[in-house]
Parts: structure tokens; sequence; C-alpha cells
């Protein structure tokens, strides 16, 4: 009997725990996943290159009567170093041209440049300062050939459109005084298209 009534008694303060079914366990929390910010993927634009270039001149004498504006273009190489960030480089540019200065017979007839450019990479594009000499040649009124040689500065864009071509514009400022001697200061202001090949 006495088993009995402590069996009882045990199943009798065991009984309120089993009443309450099962335990109900709390959902762990949910983890964000982290964002990382996509990022246009860059290239090496260490190497040679070489291009065409096209677009437009304007001229002015600072006062000495001998302005004008036109299109200009011709072909351009290089050799371009990455170190990261930060591009470097030096090129050699030549353009063709007929632009008439207002004066009979008066035309800009072509520039040379030789280019140092310093720049930074974003993605696939290259933005860049140019500076660096010009060599320009034209014609007088009387037919004779003059030449002489300034300095320019400027900026420019490229943009790679596969590992190999690349296509930009560029804005350079030239400065030529005391042209051939002729007592006039000219200020040539280019703005012109690029397609180039790298190699």
């Amino acid at each position: 009997m006495r088993s009995i009534a402590a069996l009882l008694a045990t199943v009798a303060i065991a009984s309120p725990a089993l009443a309450g079914g099962p335990i109900a366990v709390e959902p762990e929390p949910t983890v964000a996943p982290v964002v990382t910010p996509v990022v246009a993927p860059g290239i090496d634009w260490s190497g040679a290159y070489a291009g065409v270039q096209l677009g437009y001149a304007d001229i002015d004498s600072n006062g000495g009567g001998l302005d004008g504006n036109g299109f200009l273009g011709g072909i351009h190489g290089g050799y371009l170093w990455d170190f990261g960030n930060v591009v470097a480089g030096a090129e050699v540019s030549y353009d063709s041209a007929d632009i008439d200065l207002g004066a009979a017979g008066s035309t800009l007839d072509d520039m040379t440049r030789l280019k140092l450019l310093v720049g930074t990479e974003m993605g696939r594009s290259l933005v860049y300062g140019a500076l660096g000499a010009a060599h320009a040649s034209a014609t007088d009124a009387a037919g004779v050939d003059l030449s002489d040689t300034g300095w320019f500065l400027g900026a420019g864009l490229d943009y790679a459109v596969s590992d190999r071509w690349t296509v930009g514009a560029e804005f350079l400022h030239h400065q030529f005084d005391d042209f051939d001697g002729t007592g006039t200061d000219f200020d040539v202001n280019t703005l012109q298209a690029k397609v180039s090949m790298r190699f």
C-alpha cells in the first residue's frame, strides 16, 4: 500500500510539469547578407598605343587681327605606365589644318605636339591632365611660310571599350608668343575626339 501511495504522490508531483506540453523554441535571429558595392573592373593601361583624332580649333591673335576657326585632324602615338590608381605617359601627335586666319591667304597649316600625361583611372575610364611643347606652321598673306614653337596644357578623358580599343575627348589650350618674330601672339584652343588602338 505504501508503495502505491508513493507512486501516486510522485505522479501527482510530476503531472504539472508534463501538463504544459512541449516547450516553445525561440527562432534564431536572421542575419542580413552583407552587400558589397559593385565596382566597374579596371584595366591595365600600360603599353603602347596609336590612333587618330579629329576636332575643332579656335584661334585668337590677341588683337593682331589674325583670328579664325575650323577643323583639324591627324594621328597620335604614345606609351603609358600604369602605377595602380595613377597612370603616366608620353605622346606625340600631328594635326593637319587649313584654317583661314582672316587676312587674305593667311592660314594655320599644321601642329605637332610632344605631350606628357598624368591621370587617374576610374573603372574603365582614364581622366588625365596634359602639358607639353607644340610646334605650329602657318602661311602669311604674302605666301611666306612661318613656324614657331610654343606650349600647351589641357585635360582629357579616355574610355576603354575593350582591352584593345579606347575612345576619348581632349581639350588643349596652346600659346605661341611672338610667332616666328612677327610680334603677334596666338592662343589656339582645340577640342578633339580620339580613337586609339592599344598594343
